[in-house]
């Protein structure tokens, strides 16, 4: 998607089927792309720090593998925009649909008693993951995976909608600051690939402290990682809620949004 003319870096000629539109090794000649790359750090921080809060309250281990998967993904987009290697672009587009799959399966086991197993949900996100991640590696064409990650996000979206306004009604705000803010990722991601030439051409003529904020796809990071821990916080707000435990969404200094909870006192 980016412009011909990128200069080369520590990691060698692009592999990947993709290169984004930010200028690769502008800033530092070890990073391909500096800024999609340290934006990659809201999915890895936060999520960890949520995994570590999910053990120590004793949390189904779906909601710890969610915050995982979404560290994996943080850390594989971190690899790909540092190198533009193929094979880091892999380690980036499957645990996409990886982690997807694991939120899915969160949202529909919501209303199930404690520690319950679907294998048949099971088994079919696993065929799922498993199909996708063939067919991927055979067609190496990035519109297959942007699809079949699409169609995992539009799942999430609608039996998000359907637990907003059938069950807990109340959850609108976070259900929907979630869903708003991954949409807004998504406009950013394509406005940044439709207008490459004329964000550069653009950013050329802005001190660089001012066209670092053009950098839409690192916004898009940004966004959907914010967007997609938000999602966890929602999931993990309809279970603990059905299971009769009593959560509040905190922020953390005053600004990152974490989930507090605790049983219900026996009478």
């Amino acid at each position: 998607m980016a412009p011909a003319g990128d200069r080369e870096g520590y990691w060698g000629p692009t592999t990947s089927t993709l290169d984004w539109c930010e200028e690769n090794y502008a800033v530092t000649w070890y990073i391909a792309e500096f800024w999609n790359t340290v934006s990659n750090l809201i999915m890895i921080l936060p999520p960890i720090f949520g995994a570590m809060q999910s053990v120590r309250s004793g949390l189904e281990k779906r909601y710890i593998a969610s915050y995982l998967a979404l560290t994996v993904v943080g850390m594989g987009s971190w690899c790909f925009h540092m190198t533009l290697k193929y094979e880091m672009q892999l380690l980036d587009e499957l645990p996409m649909i990886y982690s997807c799959c694991i939120f899915v399966y969160c949202m529909f086991e919501c209303f199930k008693t404690k520690n319950s197993v679907n294998y048949h949900l099971l088994f079919t996100l696993v065929l799922f993951s498993l199909i996708v991640t063939i067919v991927y590696l055979k067609v190496k064409e990035p519109i297959f995976h942007q699809v079949m990650y699409g169609m995992l996000v539009f799942t999430l979206v609608v039996r998000s909608i359907y637990i907003v306004t059938w069950v807990y009604p109340w959850l609108r705000g976070l259900g929907y600051t979630s869903l708003g803010v991954f949409l807004l990722g998504f406009l950013l991601w394509n406005i940044d690939n439709i207008f490459c030439d004329s964000l550069r051409n653009f950013r050329k003529k802005l001190p660089p402290v001012i066209g670092v904020t053009t950098q839409f796809h690192a916004w898009w990071h940004i966004l959907t990682g914010l967007g997609s821990y938000l999602h966890i916080l929602f999931s993990l707000y309809t279970r603990t809620l059905y299971l009769r435990y009593r959560p509040k969404v905190k922020f953390l200094f005053g600004i990152w949004p974490v989930i507090l909870f605790e049983p219900l006192r026996k009478q």
